[in-house]
This record gives structure tokens, sequence and C-alpha cells, in this order.
């Protein structure tokens, strides 16, 4: 029979269950889904991961078409046992919360479409909130975490957060998307309100994953009943995740749009409408900036740190949603009991199948969410599992994996993709303050006229004349080849799993960019196959004018092999507004911080061209942009070495 809420409060319904789920899932299926993580080709959230998070709800709190035990009847066996080993030590239901105020526009009382495992037997439990992630499927994306969360000793209540979902899902809260504002913080401790009322926990801890970890972060901010925070694929400073450098991440926010189950002008109030509006057309961006700053967990570092809320990060080197950069600044200024994980990949790429289903190879496990897990236990449940000792950082090397082709099971011949048999390496440090030992200045050089590069020059590497008094030229406004990645979410899923974006340098259009090389590299004593451990935030500077009023730089930092093929290292926009034509103005940015090791032989290129799919420009296309290197302030290239 559907679930009722156990609780005789009148604020829980009958489980009205999701459509199509009519099949069960096998067991190569379910695998195959938890591998691909949460991210179909298109950007949007696989289907397979709804599927499998929506039967996992249906077979908990929902009855099969033919009044068959759901577990059974929809789920592989090892799956089904797992669920049913659950539900001997937690009671699922379903339930509809009634949140804060409504938004301007909200026509009654917003109520959250929420979930919970309430723990059988002898309490106090401690309990995990989460809140959900920004798609329109709510909840049950994550409901296999509820399950390892419940099977660790958590009472679990996951609830979508406001105005998220397509309507006539059960997993669809009601009211206007908040963005993380300050409804939605009160959402938040409502949410808590809710659970010392039916669960009386013994303490409470916050787990989120993208949108639900800045909504975490911002509770705990301003609810001081929050005793740790695990913040998945977050942000800092939605601010500057959205606008930094002058310039706009586009690509970002239009995907973000596609994922909140309707359409802007029935997901969202008039303000956040505007504001919106206004960032996509490039205007009151002042205005952008202070509305992302209210939703910023950084702005709100004070009272985190007064309450000394324990606060666990989790984020990736080529991230394209939040840039590494603005979590780390905000980590910086956390002065508590605090964890920063950096991942190969891009936005729930490395966390993201451990949050949907169990591991697709039997015995294996997801480490981030383990380490996640860990965290956790340690704040919550005072378990001494190493967590006390951890240092506060640990990345992991990019690229350092070992790989080997996967083969057609039919032809044996390779498919172009590798499979990862031993994991890239992982380095701790005691702070971020220890990721970078030293620097090494790169000097440009004008030489490349042509269509060719000019150099990189190390210190003492040539005559201190060849890296000023130059000026080089491209036409802006055209893309290359030098891009961040191919696409949001799928190049980083790809490097997560041992295939990162191969670029061939000889395709990048010199009519359209300028590149600079060095020449192969080795290691400074000679002695190791690294010739340069990159750690930390590169920098550049340089000095441009152009044809007209503005111009976009966007560095692309490359690691080049001997046929010409390169990874990346790390990139950044930069937008320069208010030239005057023949008139120099020079310029100084930092790059995504980044861990990568640079192999003996191979060379460094900075590659600095007008457009990348990821951002708003401010180039004008086929005027000219030119750039040079005064005497008194030299172009360089900083690289921060460990």
């Amino acid at each position: 029979m559907p679930q009722e809420n156990p609780f005789a409060t009148g604020s829980s319904e009958h489980f009205p269950g999701f459509p199509g789920i009519t099949a069960a899932l096998t067991s190569a299926e379910t695998s195959r889904i938890a591998a691909r993580g949460l991210w179909a080709a298109d950007g949007t959230v696989d289907p397979g991961a709804v599927r499998l998070g929506q039967t996992l709800a249906q077979a908990l709190l929902g009855e099969t078409t033919d009044g068959g035990d759901g577990a059974d009847a929809l789920l592989p066996a090892e799956l089904a046992a797992y669920v049913q080993e659950v539900r001997g030590l937690a009671l699922p239901a379903y339930h509809r919360i009634e949140g804060a105020e409504g938004s301007e526009g909200d026509t009654e009382n917003v109520r959250l479409s929420a979930f919970s495992l309430r723990r059988l037997g002898p309490g106090p439990h401690p309990l995990v909130v989460v809140p959900a992630g920004w798609t329109p499927f709510g909840w049950p994306l994550f409901l296999w975490s509820y399950l390892v969360l419940a099977h660790r000793g958590y009472h679990v209540l996951a609830y979508t957060p406001r105005g998220l979902g397509i309507p006539g899902l059960p997993s669809t809260s009601s009211g206007l998307v908040d963005v993380a504002g300050p409804h939605d913080w009160a959402d938040g401790s409502a949410v808590i309100d809710f659970a010392v009322d039916h669960f009386a926990p013994s303490v409470i801890g916050f787990m989120g994953e993208s949108y639900g970890s800045g909504i975490s972060q911002l509770v705990a901010a301003h609810d001081d009943r929050v005793a740790a925070v695990v913040a998945l694929s977050t942000w800092g400073n939605l601010a500057t995740s959205l606008y930094d450098n002058n310039t706009r991440h586009l690509a970002a926010v239009k995907a973000l749009l596609g994922l909140t189950g309707g359409p802007v002008e029935s997901k969202f109030d008039e303000e956040n409408q505007r504001i919106l509006a206004d960032f996509q057309a490039d205007r009151n961006l002042d205005g952008v900036v202070e509305w992302g700053l209210k939703r910023a967990p950084e702005s709100y570092l004070s009272q985190t740190n007064e309450k000394g809320t324990p606060t666990f990060f989790s984020n990736t080197w080529h991230e394209s949603l939040f840039a590494v950069n603005q979590t780390l600044e905000t980590f910086n200024g956390l002065d508590v009991p605090k964890r920063l994980n950096l991942w190969i990949g891009d936005h729930a790429a490395p966390e993201g199948p451990g949050l949907i289903g169990p591991p697709a190879v039997p015995g294996e496990y997801n480490l981030p969410m383990a380490e996640a897990y860990a965290w956790l236990d340690h704040h919550l449940k005072g378990e001494r599992n190493g967590v006390e000792d951890w240092p506060e950082v640990c990345s992991q090397v990019m690229f350092t994996y070992v790989t080997e082709p996967i083969r057609d099971p039919e032809t044996g011949e390779p498919t172009g993709e590798n499979r990862i048999v031993v994991p890239a390496r992982r380095e701790t440090r005691t702070g971020w303050s220890e990721v970078t030992h030293g620097t090494e200045v790169f000097g440009l050089t004008g030489d490349g006229g042509g269509g060719t590069d000019g150099r990189l020059v190390p210190p003492g590497g040539g005559p201190p004349a060849e890296e000023t008094g130059w000026r080089r030229a491209f036409l802006a406004g055209v893309d290359t080849e030098a891009t961040a990645m191919d696409a949001i979410m799928q190049t980083g899923r790809a490097e997560w799993a041992g295939n990162p974006k191969i670029y061939d340098t000889r395709k990048i259009d010199r009519r359209h960019a300028l590149a600079w090389t060095t020449e192969p590299l080795i290691s400074p004593d000679g002695a190791e196959s690294t010739a340069r451990r990159v750690r930390g935030i590169p920098r550049v500077r340089l000095t441009v004018r152009s044809t007209a009023t503005s111009a976009s730089l966007y560095a692309h930092l490359l690691d080049v092999a001997e046929d010409d093929t390169a990874r990346i290292v790390s990139h950044e926009p930069l937008n320069v507004y208010g030239l005057t034509p023949d008139q120099d103005t020079t310029v100084t940015w930092k790059l995504q911080a980044a861990a990568y090791d640079i192999a003996s032989g191979h060379r460094l290129m900075l590659v600095v061209d007008s457009k990348d799919p990821l951002y708003g420009d401010a180039s004008v296309t086929w005027t000219q942009t030119v750039v040079g290197s005064p005497e008194d302030e030299p172009s360089f290239l900083e690289l921060p070495l460990g």
C-alpha cells in the first residue's frame, strides 16, 4: 500500500507515484546508469539517473501496477535486498512541508515536496537534511544516497527547494525559485523545525550537491542548529560564479535555466526575472553582482565562523558552473574545521555516480562520497575515523591516472575511449597556502610573425630585449580551436573517466589567436620525468589596444606533447572596456587554479584569443586586437610551482 506519514500532523499525503514506471530495472541497466553519472550528452540530467531515482522512490513508497512489493518487483535482486534491509532500519515517508512566506507573485503558501527515512529503534539519532540540486526532478534523483545515510545510522530528510520541478510530479515544490535567496534560507529553517518536531534528532547536518550545497551553507550561516555541512560541487560566491573579470558566464546560466522544470515566466518572480534578463542583455551588471553577493556563502563567513560550523567542500579543477577560484576564496576565509577536495573533471562528475546509484562494479565505492560520509560520521556521530587528522586540502593531480583502451566486446578493436586502471595521484596539504611553493615567470617574445608562435622564455632563458618593445595583432570576434571545453559537464565527465579533451594545436587559427610556446621542458634538476609541477593559480599580464573600444582576452594554458597535441591545464577570460585606439592598457588577471604535472619533453603553450562558447565576449568581430609588451610593464606568464 502507499505509505502514509506515520506522524499525525496532517502534513503528509499519500505518495502519488511517478508516471511511466512499469518495468523493473535490471542489474546491467543499474550498473550502466550509475557508471554514466548525472549528465546526458546534451547537458541535461541523464534519463537513466532519473529513472533509477524515481524507481527507488516508487519501490520504497508506492505500489506496483500489479499490487506487488515495490522493491522486489522494480529492482534487481541485490539492490532490492539492500532496500529491504534499509526498510528494516528506517521507515520511509513522503511529506509536504510548509515553507516560509512566499515570494511576491506566489498565490498560496509554499509547500515543499520532501522525503524522509526515519530510523527505527531507540534514539535519538542524528539527522542529515538534503536540499535537492537544481534539476526538474527534485529529491528522488539522489535517493540512493539517502539509503546509504540511513544505513549508516541517520534520519534523512530530503526536500526539493521552492519552485523547482516539473508540474504534476510528486517531487515538485510549489512557489517560485528564489535562487538560494532569503526565502530559501527560511525554507531550510522551516525544514529544520519540521525535523525537530517529527524526528527529535540528536544533531543536524546538511549535505547538498550543487544548488543544494549552496543552500546548505547559507542555511548553516543563518541557523545555529546546523552542526556540520557537506557542500559538493559548490559555490562560495555566486556573483563571481556568474560574472568575473568583466565577463558573463552565459553558457552556465543558460544550462541552469533549462533545468528548472518550466519557463522563466512561471518559475521566477518579477525581481529575479529582471535580474536574469539584465544578465543576459549585458546591462545593470552592478545590480546583478549585488543580487549574487546576497546569495553568496562568502558574504556570511563571519556568521559561519562565529558558529564554528565544520564545512566540507568538494569541487573540480575544470568546473564550468562554479569555477574553482571563487570556491577557494570562500574556503580560505573559513576559520572552522574544514576540508577541500579538488578532483579532475567538471560539475558533479566525481560524486554524481555515488549520489544516484550503487557502484557499477561490485566491491568498489565512490571515493568522493565515501569521504563526504566520513565527514558527517565524525562531526555528527563523533566517530574517530581519521577525519580528525585530515589535512585541510587534498588535490587530485590532473591526468596522472593510468588508462587502458576500451575494446569492443565483439570485434576486440579499440573504441577510442579509455578506462582508468590506476587512479590519479592525490596530494594533501595543511592549507591552501602550502600548495604553491614558488613561481616561475616566463617572458613573452614578439617573434612569431606570419602565423608562427612567439616564445615563452623562462628567467635567464634569453636576452631581455626580446621580451619587450614588440606588438602582435590578431583579428577579434572569431572563435578558434582553443576553447575551454566542448560542452558543459560533458568534457569534464570524460576527463573524470580517463578521456581528457585532446587539442591539435596546429589547428588553432593564428589569424584569430596569438600563441607563445616554451622550448621542451626538463626538470630543473634533470632527474625527474616531471618537468614542472604546476600547483596553484597562474597569472598573466598583457598590454592591449584595439581598433574598437572593447576587447576580449581569453587565455588558455596548454600542455603540448611532442606530436603537437595538447591537454588543457587552465584558462580564464577577461573582457576589457574603455579602450582608446592607439593607446595601450595593461591588464593582469588570474587563471583558474590547477594541479598539473608537465612531463619532461613537453612544452607549455599560452594561447590568447577573443571568443569562447562558455562566455559573453566584448570583442567586435573583425576588429584588430593588438597585444604588446612595453619595457616598463613587460608581458608575462607566472606559473605557480609546488
